[in-house]
C-alpha cells in the first residue's frame, strides 16, 4: 500500500511539472530554459554525485537524447502552442516508442498485446493530430511526438548502459539519472545562443527579480528541479528497484490525466471532444504497451511482493536475464577477489581454509587459543578436525 501511494505521489510530481514548465516558459526563452533546468542540476552533481561506472558513450547517448533532444522540442512545443495539458497526454507516447526501438534495435521480442498497444497509440495520435492541424497549428503538436521519440531513444540508452555498465549496484540507476544531467547544458545553451541570441536568456534571469512572471518561473523552476526531478526520480527508481516494472510502470498513466486536470483548472484550457477520446486511445495504448515482468522461484534475483500479490524481481532493470547475469557476474567477481584475500594471508592454505563439516554446516574458520598459546583454524560443525574438510569454495 506504501509503494502504490509513493507511486501516486510521483505521478502527481510529475503531472504538476507541466504546469511549471508553463510558468518557466512565461519569461524565459524556451532553449535557455531548458538548458537552465540540466545546469541547475549539473553543477551539485559534478561536484557531490559519484559518477556511475557505465559506458561512457551510453551515458552522453542518454543526455543527448533523453535530455537535449526531448526538452528542446518539448518546451520550444509549448512555446510555440502546444496546449500544457495535451503536452503531458502526447508525451506518454514514449513508452510505445520505447518498445517499437527495444524490438528494431536490441532484437527484443514484441508480444501481440504490445502491437495492438503500438496500433492504437499511434491510431490515438493521429486523431489527435487530424484534429488539431483542422483547428489549430500542427507544428507543436509534432514537435511533442518528436520530443517524445528523443524520450525512448533515451530510455534504449538508459537500459544499455545498466546492463553493459562496468559495476553495477543499486544507486547505480539514481546516479546515472543525475549525471545524465550533465551533458544537456553545453549543447543547449548552444543551442539558445544560436536561435534565440547570446544576451536574450541571460538578460531574462537579470529581469525575473523584477516582476511576477519572473518570480512565477523562478518558483516553476525550482519545482521542476527538487521535487519533480531530484524527489520524482529517486522515489520512482527505488519503486522500480523494489516492484516489477510492470506494476510501476501504469502508474505513469495519470501524469497525463493530472496534467490535463491541472491545466483546465488553473490555465482555462478546454479540450475538446476528440481530443479526450483520442488521448483516451492513447492511454489504454501505453498500458497494452508496458511489457510485464514476473519472477520465479530461483530465478536468481530477490522476489518482492508487491500490492497485488505478484511476486517481482528486485531490480531497476527492464530485462529479467540480463539482470540476473549482471548480478551472477558481480557474485562471481567478488568471490573471487574473497578467495584471493584469504589465499594471501599467512597461515591460511587451501588446507587450512573454510569449508564445509559433515553434516553440511558452514566452515567457520574461527580462531581459538589452545593451553600451550599457540593459534589454530576453528573447527567446521560436528567437530570435525581441520585438516579433514574440503578447501576453498
Amino acid at each position: 500500500m506504501r509503494d502504490r501511494l509513493l507511486a501516486v505521489l510521483v505521478a502527481s510530481l510529475w503531472g504538476a511539472n507541466f504546469i511549471a514548465i508553463h510558468g518557466v516558459l512565461e519569461h524565459f526563452p524556451p532553449l535557455f530554459s531548458a538548458a537552465l533546468r540540466f545546469a541547475v542540476i549539473a553543477i551539485p552533481t559534478i561536484l557531490l554525485v559519484r559518477r556511475p561506472r557505465v559506458r561512457w558513450y551510453w551515458l552522453v547517448g542518454y543526455g543527448l537524447c533523453f535530455g537535449t533532444a526531448q526538452f528542446a522540442l518539448l518546451f520550444t512545443a509549448m512555446h510555440i502552442g502546444m496546449p500544457t495539458g495535451l503536452a503531458s497526454l502526447v508525451l506518454q507516447t514514449a513508452a510505445p516508442f520505447t518498445v517499437l526501438l527495444g524490438a528494431a534495435l536490441l532484437h527484443e521480442r514484441l508480444r501481440p498485446r504490445q502491437v495492438v498497444g503500438l496500433v492504437l497509440a499511434v491510431g490515438g495520435m493521429s486523431v489527435i493530430g487530424w484534429y488539431r492541424a483542422e483547428v489549430a497549428a500542427l507544428l507543436p503538436v509534432l514537435l511533442t511526438v518528436l520530443a517524445a521519440l528523443g524520450w525512448a531513444f533515451g530510455n534504449i540508452c538508459n537500459r544499455k548502459a545498466l546492463t553493459d555498465g562496468v559495476e553495477l549496484d543499486r544507486s547505480t540507476p539514481l546516479r546515472l539519472t543525475m549525471w545524465m544531467s550533465v551533458v544537456p547544458p553545453l549543447p543547449m545553451f548552444t543551442l539558445s545562443a544560436i536561435v534565440e541570441g547570446p544576451a536574450a536568456g541571460w538578460r531574462a534571469v537579470g529581469t525575473s527579480v523584477h516582476s511576477t512572471t519572473g518570480w512565477l518561473a523562478l518558483g516553476g523552476l525550482a519545482y521542476i528541479v527538487l521535487l519533480a526531478t531530484l524527489v520524482g526520480s529517486a522515489v520512482w527508481t527505488t519503486l522500480m528497484r523494489r516492484n516489477p516494472a510492470g506494476v510501476v510502470a501504469p502508474f505513469s498513466l495519470l501524469v497525463p490525466i493530472e496534467g490535463m486536470a491541472l491545466a483546465w483548472l488553473l490555465l482555462g484550457e478546454q479540450p475538446a471532444v476528440v481530443e479526450v477520446l483520442g488521448g483516451a486511445v492513447v492511454v489504454l495504448g501505453v498500458l497494452l504497451g508496458i511489457p510485464r515482468v514476473t519472477g520465479r522461484a530461483g530465478s536468481g534475483g530477490k522476489k518482492t511482493m508487491s500490492g497485488d500479490g505478484r511476486v517481482g524481481v528486485d531490480t531497476a532493470f527492464r530485462d529479467e536475464r540480463q539482470f540476473r547475469a549482471t548480478r551472477k557476474q558481480q557474485r562471481r567477481r567478488r568471490s573471487d577477489e574473497r578467495n584471493i584475500a584469504r589465499q594471501g594471508r599467512p597461515g591460511r592454505g587451501r588446507d587450512e581454509g573454510c569449508g564445509t563439516g559433515d553434516r553440511g554446516g558452514a566452515w567457520r574458520g574461527r580462531r581459538h587459543r589452545v593451553r600451550d598459546g599457540t593459534q589454530h583454524e576453528g573447527t567446521a560443525v560436528g567437530d570435525e578436525p581441520a585438516g579433514n574438510h574440503r578447501g576453498h569454495r
